[in-house]
């Protein structure tokens, strides 16, 4: 068996995929560097199975490139691609034994068989299934399942790692353990690697970069923590760090108007005026009594709950506006808990907030106008 080859790199270049008349993967665009790990993220139906079945070669494009170290792989048919995939089933062998679910991509490259048992004693060594060798698929559980899995994709010496919903078959504390097992792995053999995912806290734990995706498009790129401090519309600010999002018109730049309430006063200054969308992270909003000067609004709390480490309020503004605050709910930092009924003050500062104008597009504070903010995509 020859060494592992050097990390990839990876290109999508105005990739497209119809189905019918709808474009379910729509001019995207990505640059994967060598030994990166990206994920792309977004809910049921926005485009990012059909994106890496793209890259897989399970589907061909109506337009666009694909390319692997600069060479176009477009043309190529999956097997010839040099990439280990792991299917959200697993898609293992039933009949065959773990080693030999394992060896099966080495068997079909025609590896040699003391090249083939030395390379599948290691897989098993690395994903901690010695033990295992000679079981079934159905003997196993499914974390372990999902580790074979991921042995026989990197068996074959991959340029590049696939991961399609990877740990949607576990239960939540397994999932957390898989999900450090497969970014330690990934660091430790310096893999490219593509996952897919709806879950945000899976893919914030594991990602280099994200790739944010709803009805096709690329809506933002970045690392996790710059979409999360610096969403680039109202999708990516409610998807990614879960924003309470406020629809209303600007009025003299510091406040926005909402059609059935009092309003809500800004923390910072916006000049001009015209339809925006407010963006609040609920742990960025702190609870008060009222009646306080720096108060942006006040409300009414409708529901409390209690978390174990966080407390989660819904308060209500007005008839058609509630907005979710998140606090500590433990240790020395946990305040007053405010019960149903009690009516309280919200503060946030400046930083908190996101401004966006009737087109989506990012409102910066103190500018001239409502003009785009600088910092929309860290890509």
């Amino acid at each position: 068996m020859t060494a592992a080859p050097e990390a990839a790199s990876l290109t999508l270049d105005r990739l497209v995929r119809r189905f019918g008349t709808h474009n379910a993967v729509d001019e995207v665009n990505l640059d994967v560097t060598p030994g990166e790990l990206v994920v792309l993220l977004g809910p049921s139906g926005c485009g990012k199975t059909t994106t890496l079945r793209l890259i897989a070669g399970f589907i061909a494009p109506d337009a666009g490139d694909i390319r692997l170290d600069g060479r176009s792989i477009v043309a190529l048919p999956p097997y010839k691609r040099d990439m280990g995939i792991v299917f959200q089933s697993y898609a293992l062998f039933p009949h065959l034994s773990v080693a030999r679910n394992i060896a099966f991509g080495l068997e079909m490259r025609r590896v040699g068989v003391a090249a083939t048992e030395a390379r599948v004693k290691e897989m098993l060594r690395l994903v901690r299934l010695e033990a295992f060798a000679t079981r079934l698929p159905q003997e196993l559980s499914g974390g372990q399942q999902q580790r074979v899995a991921l042995a026989r994709a990197l068996a074959i010496h991959p340029r590049a790692l696939l991961l399609d919903e990877p740990l949607s078959n576990l239960d939540a504390a397994l999932r957390q353990d898989m999900a450090r097992e497969i970014r330690l792995l990934q660091q430790e053999r310096g893999i490219t690697t593509i996952m897919v995912t709806h879950d945000q806290t899976e893919a914030m734990a594991l990602a280099d970069r994200l790739v944010v995706m709803h009805d096709g498009r690329v809506q933002q790129i970045g690392p996790p923590e710059g979409l999360h401090l610096r969403p680039a519309n109202p999708f990516v600010a409610r998807f990614i760090g879960g924003s309470n999002i406020v629809l209303g018109r600007i009025d003299a730049g510091t406040r926005l108007v909402v059609p059935d309430g009092p309003g809500i006063v800004l923390a910072a200054t916006y000049h001009g005026a015209g339809v925006a969308s407010l963006a609040i992270r609920p742990d960025s909003i702190r609870l008060g009594e009222p009646g306080r000067g720096d108060s942006r609004a006040e409300g009414t709390v409708e529901l409390c709950t209690w978390l174990g480490a966080t407390v989660e309020y819904v308060v209500r503004l007005s008839p058609e506006v509630a907005l979710l605050a998140r606090g500590p709910g433990l240790g020395p930092d946990a305040a007053p808990r405010h019960k149903a009924g009690t009516r309280v003050a919200l503060q946030w500062s400046a930083g908190d907030e996101f401004l966006f104008d009737a087109s989506d597009r990012p409102v910066a504070a103190d500018a001239p106008n409502f003009t785009r903010s600088r910092e929309t995509n860290d890509a």
